[in-house]
């Protein structure tokens, strides 16, 4: 059975934020083309949420959706969702993912 995805509001925001940068740096098809990679990854933490690491200082997991983007979310088995949190830029200095929490 597939999980229900419910997005924070930092995440929608934290998502639309890494689309301008990637439409900023590159081209509309790089935006596509990673729009596509978001959709692939959460179509696969639908069907098994666990494939994420799970980071015990953050209490979240992460999925890396590309080299440049991990997703942090969370997931409840009993409800069957997952709630993703935000989404990071991995060439941002560390100090700006605990601005995020």
């Amino acid at each position: 059975m597939m999980y229900d995805i419910i997005w924070d509001v930092k995440a929608q925001i934290t998502l639309e934020e890494e689309f301008n940068y990637i439409l900023f740096k590159w081209n509309f098809k790089e935006v596509k083309k990673f729009n596509d990679l978001v959709e692939e990854n959460l179509r696969r933490l639908s069907i098994n949420p666990e494939i994420g690491v799970f980071n015990t200082t953050l209490k979240f997991y992460s999925l890396i959706i590309s080299k440049q983007t991990t997703l942090y979310y969370s997931f409840n088995s009993d409800m069957k969702t997952i709630e993703l949190h935000f989404f990071f830029n991995n060439q941002k200095n560390p100090e700006e993912l605990n601005k995020l929490l």
